[in-house]
């Protein structure tokens, strides 16, 4: 993958080398609007929790990753393709805005032993059955300990469109940042892609715990949905604040 456009992240492109590459498939992005106060006390303290128009987002997000692979390297065997279910929600670190995970589910234990290791995010093992027909994706996950299940059948209801700067539909999706902290650390990891082509969405929900495991509590409202084809993605090594 060439950087050929960043005209349209919210900060510069990092330096030195991305090491890592993967395409995420047939993603929704699900948003519910939440008080500040109550997910402040799950954000380490380290991080500002940010909002928009005063309001905090909880984001939940099943897809399919594939193409996983070094920079150099062939994508690999056994862990380069496998479904992931990710719960969020958006800080800032001096400025610098960016996600921090709540929770990631995936159907790799490869996969979730080797992100909990090197890049300290909380990464579970779950049962996840990733089916598509047509444009609809069906969606089940189910954590091994069984606290987190997630069924779901989405897709797309619009032509793909870019989202604007200052709109909510930017600010939630054009993230090029994730936080992490270990041992009373905070790290950080950059990366890159092109702007999403977003498409409103409509999803029918016929389970979700996946933010109560995390001791979230989503309001009873609908969310707002949107869903991307496709997104071929760029990281940068992890790195220690200072």
């Amino acid at each position: 993958m060439k950087i050929t456009n960043t005209s349209h992240r919210p900060f510069p492109l990092p330096k030195g080398l991305w090491l890592m590459a993967q395409t995420w498939n047939d993603v929704l992005f699900a948003h519910w609007p939440v008080e500040p106060e109550t997910i402040q006390e799950k954000i380490p303290a380290a991080l500002e929790l940010e909002t928009f128009n005063g309001k905090a987002w909880i984001g939940i997000l099943p897809f399919l990753l594939t193409d996983l692979r070094a920079r150099f390297l062939p994508p690999l065997p056994c862990i380069s393709r496998f479904p992931e279910l990710n719960v969020r929600t958006y800080v800032t670190y001096k400025g610098v805005p960016g996600v921090y995970f709540f929770s990631l589910d995936a159907a790799s234990r490869l996969a979730v032993l080797s992100a909990r290791r090197f890049f300290h995010l909380p990464y579970f093992r779950a049962d996840i059955a990733f089916e598509k027909e047509e444009s609809r994706v069906q969606f089940s996950s189910r954590r091994a300990d069984s606290k987190a299940v997630f069924h779901a059948r989405y897709g797309p209801l619009s032509d793909p469109f870019t989202a604007q700067k200052g709109t909510i539909e930017y600010w939630l999706t054009e993230r090029y940042r994730l936080y992490t902290t270990h041992n009373s650390r905070v790290y950080y990891e950059d990366i890159h892609h092109s702007q999403w082509a977003l498409q409103q969405a409509e999803t029918e929900f016929q389970q979700n715990t996946a933010a109560a495991a995390n001791g979230l509590i989503l309001p009873d409202t609908a969310p707002l949905l949107h869903y991307a084809k496709r997104q071929h993605v760029l990281f940068w090594p992890l790195r220690r604040v200072q």
